[in-house]
Protein backbone atom coordinates (compact mmCIF):
# COMPACT_ATOMS: atom_id res chain seq x y z
CA UNK A 1 0.00 0.00 0.00
CA UNK A 2 1.58 3.22 -1.23
CA UNK A 3 -1.24 5.74 -1.01
CA UNK A 4 -4.71 5.83 0.56
CA UNK A 5 -7.67 8.16 0.05
CA UNK A 6 -9.68 8.60 3.25
CA UNK A 7 -13.20 10.04 2.97
CA UNK A 8 -14.73 11.86 5.93
CA UNK A 9 -17.34 13.97 4.21
CA UNK A 10 -19.51 15.22 7.07
CA UNK A 11 -16.86 16.09 9.66
CA UNK A 12 -13.21 17.03 9.52
CA UNK A 13 -10.56 15.14 11.49
CA UNK A 14 -9.25 18.60 12.41
CA UNK A 15 -12.52 19.56 14.14
CA UNK A 16 -12.83 19.59 17.92
CA UNK A 17 -14.47 16.34 19.12
CA UNK A 18 -17.41 16.70 21.45
CA UNK A 19 -19.34 19.41 19.67
CA UNK A 20 -21.37 19.74 16.47
CA UNK A 21 -20.91 16.55 14.45
CA UNK A 22 -17.46 15.97 15.92
CA UNK A 23 -17.04 12.87 18.07
CA UNK A 24 -15.21 9.59 18.21
CA UNK A 25 -15.10 9.37 14.43
CA UNK A 26 -12.97 12.53 14.24
CA UNK A 27 -10.47 10.95 16.61
CA UNK A 28 -10.57 7.66 14.68
CA UNK A 29 -9.90 9.26 11.28
CA UNK A 30 -7.16 11.57 12.53
CA UNK A 31 -5.32 9.02 14.69
CA UNK A 32 -5.59 6.13 12.25
CA UNK A 33 -4.43 8.27 9.32
CA UNK A 34 -1.55 9.52 11.44
CA UNK A 35 -0.52 5.97 12.35
CA UNK A 36 -0.74 4.89 8.70
CA UNK A 37 1.32 7.89 7.56
CA UNK A 38 3.99 7.03 10.12
CA UNK A 39 3.97 3.50 8.71
CA UNK A 40 4.85 4.84 5.27
CA UNK A 41 1.39 5.09 3.67
CA UNK A 42 0.59 8.53 2.26
CA UNK A 43 -2.92 9.48 3.44
CA UNK A 44 -5.07 12.10 1.74
CA UNK A 45 -8.15 12.84 3.86
CA UNK A 46 -11.04 14.47 2.00
CA UNK A 47 -13.69 16.38 3.96
CA UNK A 48 -16.33 18.92 3.00
CA UNK A 49 -15.51 22.62 3.29
CA UNK A 50 -17.64 24.15 6.06
CA UNK A 51 -16.14 27.65 6.34
CA UNK A 52 -14.83 30.18 3.86
CA UNK A 53 -11.59 30.56 5.79
CA UNK A 54 -10.65 26.87 5.59
CA UNK A 55 -7.46 26.22 3.66
CA UNK A 56 -7.91 24.02 0.62
CA UNK A 57 -5.00 21.85 1.72
CA UNK A 58 -3.58 21.31 5.23
CA UNK A 59 -0.38 19.32 5.70
CA UNK A 60 -0.87 17.83 9.17
CA UNK A 61 2.48 16.06 9.13
CA UNK A 62 4.62 14.31 6.50
CA UNK A 63 2.42 11.82 4.70
CA UNK A 64 -0.89 13.16 6.04
CA UNK A 65 -2.80 15.86 4.15
CA UNK A 66 -6.36 17.05 4.82
CA UNK A 67 -8.20 18.41 1.76
CA UNK A 68 -11.22 20.68 2.26
CA UNK A 69 -13.48 19.99 -0.70
CA UNK A 70 -16.21 22.49 -1.73
CA UNK A 71 -19.59 20.81 -2.06
CA UNK A 72 -22.66 22.94 -1.57
CA UNK A 73 -22.38 26.13 0.47
CA UNK A 74 -19.14 26.93 2.29
CA UNK A 75 -21.07 26.80 5.53
CA UNK A 76 -22.43 24.34 8.07
CA UNK A 77 -25.18 22.16 6.61
CA UNK A 78 -27.41 20.06 8.88
CA UNK A 79 -26.34 16.43 8.64
CA UNK A 80 -29.87 15.44 7.59
CA UNK A 81 -29.40 17.42 4.36
CA UNK A 82 -25.87 16.36 3.46
CA UNK A 83 -27.00 13.40 1.35
CA UNK A 84 -27.99 15.93 -1.31
CA UNK A 85 -24.34 16.99 -1.62
CA UNK A 86 -22.81 13.52 -1.94
CA UNK A 87 -22.66 13.51 -5.73
CA UNK A 88 -20.98 16.91 -5.87
CA UNK A 89 -18.52 15.87 -3.16
CA UNK A 90 -17.66 12.67 -5.04
CA UNK A 91 -17.23 14.61 -8.29
CA UNK A 92 -14.83 17.09 -6.67
CA UNK A 93 -12.84 14.39 -4.88
CA UNK A 94 -12.58 12.37 -8.10
CA UNK A 95 -11.30 15.44 -9.96
CA UNK A 96 -8.69 16.06 -7.26
CA UNK A 97 -7.51 12.46 -7.45
CA UNK A 98 -7.32 12.58 -11.26
CA UNK A 99 -5.09 15.66 -11.23
CA UNK A 100 -2.85 14.62 -8.32
CA UNK A 101 0.76 14.73 -9.61
CA UNK A 102 1.61 11.78 -7.35
CA UNK A 103 -0.98 9.62 -9.04
CA UNK A 104 -4.19 7.98 -7.83
CA UNK A 105 -4.56 6.17 -4.51
CA UNK A 106 -4.35 2.41 -4.18
CA UNK A 107 -7.63 2.21 -2.25
CA UNK A 108 -10.45 4.30 -0.79
CA UNK A 109 -11.41 4.17 2.89
CA UNK A 110 -14.83 5.73 3.53
CA UNK A 111 -16.04 6.68 7.01
CA UNK A 112 -19.79 6.89 7.79
CA UNK A 113 -22.60 6.24 5.34
CA UNK A 114 -22.37 9.60 3.55
CA UNK A 115 -18.72 9.02 2.71
CA UNK A 116 -19.66 5.45 1.84
CA UNK A 117 -22.01 6.70 -0.86
CA UNK A 118 -19.27 8.92 -2.28
CA UNK A 119 -16.79 6.07 -2.04
CA UNK A 120 -19.20 3.78 -3.88
CA UNK A 121 -19.28 6.22 -6.81
CA UNK A 122 -15.51 6.67 -6.82
CA UNK A 123 -14.83 2.95 -6.60
CA UNK A 124 -16.60 2.31 -9.91
CA UNK A 125 -15.29 5.44 -11.59
CA UNK A 126 -11.65 4.81 -10.68
CA UNK A 127 -11.68 1.00 -10.42
CA UNK A 128 -10.32 1.03 -6.86
CA UNK A 129 -11.05 -1.18 -3.84
CA UNK A 130 -13.44 0.34 -1.31
CA UNK A 131 -13.05 -0.08 2.45
CA UNK A 132 -15.94 1.14 4.62
CA UNK A 133 -16.20 1.95 8.31
CA UNK A 134 -19.69 2.99 9.41
CA UNK A 135 -19.07 4.05 13.05
CA UNK A 136 -22.82 3.88 13.67
CA UNK A 137 -25.50 1.85 11.88
CA UNK A 138 -28.95 3.21 11.17
CA UNK A 139 -30.83 0.00 12.00
CA UNK A 140 -29.10 -0.13 15.38
CA UNK A 141 -29.46 3.57 16.12
CA UNK A 142 -33.13 3.69 15.09
CA UNK A 143 -34.04 1.19 17.78
CA UNK A 144 -31.96 2.97 20.43
CA UNK A 145 -32.81 6.57 19.53
CA UNK A 146 -35.99 6.81 17.42
CA UNK A 147 -36.08 10.61 17.73
CA UNK A 148 -33.00 10.77 15.46
CA UNK A 149 -34.70 8.96 12.58
CA UNK A 150 -35.36 10.98 9.42
CA UNK A 151 -39.16 10.88 9.44
CA UNK A 152 -39.42 12.18 5.86
CA UNK A 153 -37.63 9.10 4.53
CA UNK A 154 -36.86 6.81 7.47
CA UNK A 155 -35.19 4.05 5.44
CA UNK A 156 -32.96 6.29 3.29
CA UNK A 157 -29.83 5.83 5.38
CA UNK A 158 -30.39 2.11 6.00
CA UNK A 159 -30.83 1.46 2.27
CA UNK A 160 -27.69 3.46 1.52
CA UNK A 161 -25.72 1.52 4.14
CA UNK A 162 -26.93 -1.78 2.68
CA UNK A 163 -25.87 -0.72 -0.82
CA UNK A 164 -22.41 0.36 0.35
CA UNK A 165 -21.94 -2.82 2.39
CA UNK A 166 -22.93 -4.91 -0.61
CA UNK A 167 -20.30 -3.29 -2.83
CA UNK A 168 -17.47 -2.76 -0.32
CA UNK A 169 -14.42 -4.92 -0.80
CA UNK A 170 -13.88 -4.76 2.95
CA UNK A 171 -16.08 -3.56 5.82
CA UNK A 172 -14.38 -2.78 9.12
CA UNK A 173 -16.02 -3.54 12.46
CA UNK A 174 -14.64 -2.39 15.78
CA UNK A 175 -15.69 -5.51 17.70
CA UNK A 176 -17.60 -8.79 17.45
CA UNK A 177 -20.88 -7.07 18.37
CA UNK A 178 -20.65 -4.74 15.38
CA UNK A 179 -19.65 -7.60 13.09
CA UNK A 180 -22.77 -9.52 14.14
CA UNK A 181 -24.94 -6.44 13.53
CA UNK A 182 -23.54 -6.01 10.02
CA UNK A 183 -24.25 -9.65 9.19
CA UNK A 184 -27.64 -9.97 10.88
CA UNK A 185 -29.16 -6.57 10.05
CA UNK A 186 -27.58 -5.93 6.62
CA UNK A 187 -26.71 -9.35 5.26
CA UNK A 188 -22.99 -8.55 5.07
CA UNK A 189 -20.73 -11.32 3.83
CA UNK A 190 -18.73 -12.36 6.94
CA UNK A 191 -15.76 -13.06 4.69
CA UNK A 192 -15.60 -9.38 3.78
CA UNK A 193 -15.94 -8.02 7.34
CA UNK A 194 -12.81 -7.62 9.45
CA UNK A 195 -12.52 -6.65 13.10
CA UNK A 196 -9.94 -3.89 13.58
CA UNK A 197 -10.40 -2.26 16.99
CA UNK A 198 -9.57 1.44 17.30
CA UNK A 199 -6.73 2.51 19.56
CA UNK A 200 -5.91 5.12 22.15
CA UNK A 201 -2.95 7.50 22.34
CA UNK A 202 -1.19 6.37 25.50
CA UNK A 203 1.10 9.39 25.36
CA UNK A 204 -1.95 11.50 26.28
CA UNK A 205 -4.13 8.97 28.06
CA UNK A 206 -2.29 7.31 30.92
CA UNK A 207 -2.68 7.10 34.70
CA UNK A 208 -1.73 10.22 36.65
CA UNK A 209 -2.03 11.96 40.00
CA UNK A 210 -5.66 12.70 40.87
CA UNK A 211 -4.80 15.38 43.41
CA UNK A 212 -2.70 17.29 40.91
CA UNK A 213 -5.38 16.92 38.23
CA UNK A 214 -8.06 18.30 40.55
CA UNK A 215 -5.81 21.16 41.59
CA UNK A 216 -5.20 22.03 37.92
CA UNK A 217 -8.96 22.02 37.23
CA UNK A 218 -9.84 23.78 40.52
CA UNK A 219 -12.03 20.91 41.68
CA UNK A 220 -12.77 19.97 45.30
CA UNK A 221 -10.02 17.55 46.41
CA UNK A 222 -12.24 15.13 48.39
CA UNK A 223 -15.67 15.26 46.76
CA UNK A 224 -16.52 12.09 44.76
CA UNK A 225 -16.46 12.93 41.05
CA UNK A 226 -18.28 11.13 38.23
CA UNK A 227 -17.28 12.16 34.70
CA UNK A 228 -19.26 11.92 31.46
CA UNK A 229 -17.56 12.85 28.17
CA UNK A 230 -19.08 13.28 24.73
CA UNK A 231 -21.67 15.06 22.67
CA UNK A 232 -24.90 16.07 24.35
CA UNK A 233 -27.74 14.31 22.52
CA UNK A 234 -30.49 11.87 23.56
CA UNK A 235 -28.50 8.87 22.27
CA UNK A 236 -25.87 9.42 25.00
CA UNK A 237 -28.38 8.70 27.78
CA UNK A 238 -27.25 11.44 30.16
CA UNK A 239 -30.65 11.57 31.86
CA UNK A 240 -29.76 8.15 33.26
CA UNK A 241 -26.54 9.56 34.70
CA UNK A 242 -28.41 12.41 36.41
CA UNK A 243 -31.05 10.15 37.90
CA UNK A 244 -28.38 7.71 39.11
CA UNK A 245 -26.52 10.62 40.73
CA UNK A 246 -29.70 11.63 42.54
CA UNK A 247 -30.03 8.08 43.92
CA UNK A 248 -26.51 7.96 45.40
CA UNK A 249 -27.26 9.59 48.81
CA UNK A 250 -29.65 6.74 49.63
CA UNK A 251 -26.78 4.35 48.87
CA UNK A 252 -24.34 6.03 51.25
CA UNK A 253 -22.68 8.45 48.81
CA UNK A 254 -24.06 11.85 49.89
CA UNK A 255 -21.86 14.42 48.13
CA UNK A 256 -21.00 13.15 44.65
CA UNK A 257 -20.90 15.48 41.67
CA UNK A 258 -21.24 14.89 37.93
CA UNK A 259 -19.20 16.78 35.34
CA UNK A 260 -20.31 16.56 31.70
CA UNK A 261 -17.57 17.49 29.21
CA UNK A 262 -19.00 18.07 25.74
CA UNK A 263 -21.34 20.23 23.72
CA UNK A 264 -24.77 19.93 22.11
CA UNK A 265 -24.88 17.92 18.90
CA UNK A 266 -27.46 17.12 16.27
CA UNK A 267 -31.00 18.44 15.84
CA UNK A 268 -31.92 17.60 19.45
CA UNK A 269 -28.65 18.72 21.04
CA UNK A 270 -29.65 22.13 22.38
CA UNK A 271 -33.04 20.85 23.51
CA UNK A 272 -31.38 17.91 25.26
CA UNK A 273 -29.04 20.21 27.14
CA UNK A 274 -32.05 22.23 28.26
CA UNK A 275 -33.80 19.08 29.40
CA UNK A 276 -30.74 18.02 31.38
CA UNK A 277 -30.47 21.39 33.10
CA UNK A 278 -34.16 21.27 33.99
CA UNK A 279 -33.91 17.68 35.22
CA UNK A 280 -30.97 18.64 37.44
CA UNK A 281 -33.13 21.41 38.92
CA UNK A 282 -36.07 19.08 39.52
CA UNK A 283 -33.79 16.52 41.19
CA UNK A 284 -32.15 19.17 43.36
CA UNK A 285 -28.78 18.68 41.67
CA UNK A 286 -28.06 22.24 40.52
CA UNK A 287 -24.91 22.38 42.66
CA UNK A 288 -23.88 18.83 41.85
CA UNK A 289 -23.92 18.90 38.02
CA UNK A 290 -21.55 20.95 35.85
CA UNK A 291 -21.36 21.31 32.08
CA UNK A 292 -17.88 21.91 30.63
CA UNK A 293 -17.22 22.78 26.96
CA UNK A 294 -15.43 20.22 24.76
CA UNK A 295 -11.74 19.92 25.64
CA UNK A 296 -8.64 19.26 23.50
CA UNK A 297 -7.07 15.87 24.12
CA UNK A 298 -4.15 17.29 26.05
CA UNK A 299 -6.64 18.74 28.56
CA UNK A 300 -9.25 16.00 28.39
CA UNK A 301 -6.86 13.51 29.92
CA UNK A 302 -6.63 15.76 32.99
CA UNK A 303 -10.40 15.53 33.44
CA UNK A 304 -10.21 11.74 33.31
CA UNK A 305 -7.43 11.66 35.91
CA UNK A 306 -9.43 13.97 38.17
CA UNK A 307 -12.43 11.61 38.17
CA UNK A 308 -13.22 8.70 40.47
CA UNK A 309 -15.37 7.05 37.82
CA UNK A 310 -16.41 7.58 34.20
CA UNK A 311 -20.04 6.93 33.32
CA UNK A 312 -21.09 6.00 29.76
CA UNK A 313 -24.89 5.48 29.82
CA UNK A 314 -25.32 5.51 26.02
CA UNK A 315 -28.29 3.83 24.40
CA UNK A 316 -25.99 2.64 21.60
CA UNK A 317 -22.22 2.65 20.96
CA UNK A 318 -20.45 0.90 18.11
CA UNK A 319 -17.21 0.98 20.11
CA UNK A 320 -16.95 3.61 22.86
CA UNK A 321 -13.68 5.53 22.66
CA UNK A 322 -14.55 7.48 25.82
CA UNK A 323 -14.60 4.26 27.82
CA UNK A 324 -11.22 3.29 26.37
CA UNK A 325 -9.67 6.71 27.07
CA UNK A 326 -10.91 6.62 30.68
CA UNK A 327 -9.60 3.09 31.15
CA UNK A 328 -6.20 4.07 29.75
CA UNK A 329 -6.08 6.79 32.43
CA UNK A 330 -6.73 4.16 35.11
CA UNK A 331 -10.33 5.22 35.77
CA UNK A 332 -13.09 2.62 36.35
CA UNK A 333 -15.97 2.82 33.86
CA UNK A 334 -19.67 2.21 34.48
CA UNK A 335 -21.28 1.74 31.08
CA UNK A 336 -24.38 0.54 29.30
CA UNK A 337 -24.25 -3.06 28.16
CA UNK A 338 -24.47 -2.10 24.48
CA UNK A 339 -22.23 -2.49 21.44
CA UNK A 340 -18.50 -2.27 21.90
CA UNK A 341 -18.84 -1.20 25.53
CA UNK A 342 -19.48 -4.84 26.41
CA UNK A 343 -16.06 -5.75 25.01
CA UNK A 344 -14.20 -2.78 26.49
CA UNK A 345 -15.42 -3.01 30.09
CA UNK A 346 -14.78 -6.26 31.95
CA UNK A 347 -17.66 -6.45 34.43
CA UNK A 348 -16.39 -6.49 38.00
CA UNK A 349 -12.76 -6.33 36.85
CA UNK A 350 -12.26 -2.94 35.17
CA UNK A 351 -15.68 -1.43 35.87
CA UNK A 352 -19.31 -2.44 35.47
CA UNK A 353 -21.74 -2.89 32.59
CA UNK A 354 -25.40 -2.20 33.30
CA UNK A 355 -28.53 -2.80 31.25
CA UNK A 356 -29.31 0.21 29.09
CA UNK A 357 -31.50 2.72 30.94
CA UNK A 358 -31.35 0.87 34.27
CA UNK A 359 -31.09 3.82 36.67
CA UNK A 360 -30.99 1.73 39.90
CA UNK A 361 -28.32 -0.49 38.33
CA UNK A 362 -26.18 2.50 37.38
CA UNK A 363 -26.62 3.99 40.85
CA UNK A 364 -25.57 0.75 42.58
CA UNK A 365 -22.51 0.35 40.35
CA UNK A 366 -21.46 3.97 40.86
CA UNK A 367 -21.89 3.58 44.61
CA UNK A 368 -19.76 0.44 44.56
CA UNK A 369 -16.92 2.34 42.89
CA UNK A 370 -17.26 5.59 44.85
CA UNK A 371 -17.75 3.92 48.21
CA UNK A 372 -14.58 1.82 48.27
CA UNK A 373 -11.35 3.55 47.25
CA UNK A 374 -9.29 0.36 47.45
CA UNK A 375 -11.70 -1.51 45.20
CA UNK A 376 -11.81 1.45 42.79
CA UNK A 377 -8.02 1.53 42.64
CA UNK A 378 -7.97 -2.17 41.73
CA UNK A 379 -10.53 -1.63 38.99
CA UNK A 380 -8.59 1.33 37.61
CA UNK A 381 -5.29 -0.54 37.60
CA UNK A 382 -6.86 -3.46 35.74
CA UNK A 383 -8.54 -1.03 33.32
CA UNK A 384 -5.23 0.64 32.45
CA UNK A 385 -3.59 -2.75 31.91
CA UNK A 386 -6.42 -3.93 29.65
CA UNK A 387 -6.32 -0.68 27.66
CA UNK A 388 -2.69 -1.27 26.71
CA UNK A 389 -3.78 -3.81 24.11
CA UNK A 390 -5.44 -0.99 22.11
CA UNK A 391 -3.03 1.25 20.19
CA UNK A 392 -3.26 3.13 16.91
CA UNK A 393 -0.06 1.57 15.52
CA UNK A 394 -1.62 -1.88 16.10
CA UNK A 395 -4.81 -0.74 14.35
CA UNK A 396 -2.76 0.59 11.43
CA UNK A 397 -0.80 -2.67 11.18
CA UNK A 398 -4.02 -4.67 11.08
CA UNK A 399 -5.36 -2.45 8.32
CA UNK A 400 -2.17 -2.60 6.28
CA UNK A 401 -2.35 -6.39 6.27
CA UNK A 402 -5.91 -6.28 4.97
CA UNK A 403 -5.23 -3.49 2.45
CA UNK A 404 -2.49 -5.67 0.93
CA UNK A 405 -4.97 -8.48 0.27
CA UNK A 406 -7.43 -6.05 -1.33
CA UNK A 407 -5.04 -4.92 -4.03
CA UNK A 408 -4.32 -8.53 -5.01
CA UNK A 409 -7.85 -9.68 -5.84
CA UNK A 410 -10.73 -8.78 -8.13
CA UNK A 411 -13.04 -6.02 -6.93
CA UNK A 412 -16.47 -6.86 -5.57
CA UNK A 413 -19.23 -5.95 -8.01
CA UNK A 414 -22.66 -4.61 -7.12
CA UNK A 415 -25.45 -7.17 -6.98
Amino acid sequence: MRKLAVLSMHTSPLAQPGTGDGGGMNVYVRELATALARSGVHCDVYTRTERRDQAERVVVEPGLVVHHVPAGPRALVPKAGLHRLVDEFAERVGAAMATDPDGPPDAIHANYWLSGLAGHVLKHRLDLPLVSTFHTLDRVKAEASPEDVDHEEPERRARAEAAVIGCSDLVLASCTVELDQLVELYGADPGRVAIVPPGVDHAFFSPGDQTQARRALRLAPERPLVLAVGRIQPLKGLTVALRALAALPALGIPDARLVVVGGPSGPEGEAERGRLVELARILGLEDAVSFVPPQPHELLSTWYRAADCCVVPSRSESFGLVALEAAACGIPVVASAVGGLTTLVAHGETGYVVDRGDVPGFARSLATVLGDRLHAAGLGSAAAERARRYTWPLAAAGLLERYAHLTERALVTCA
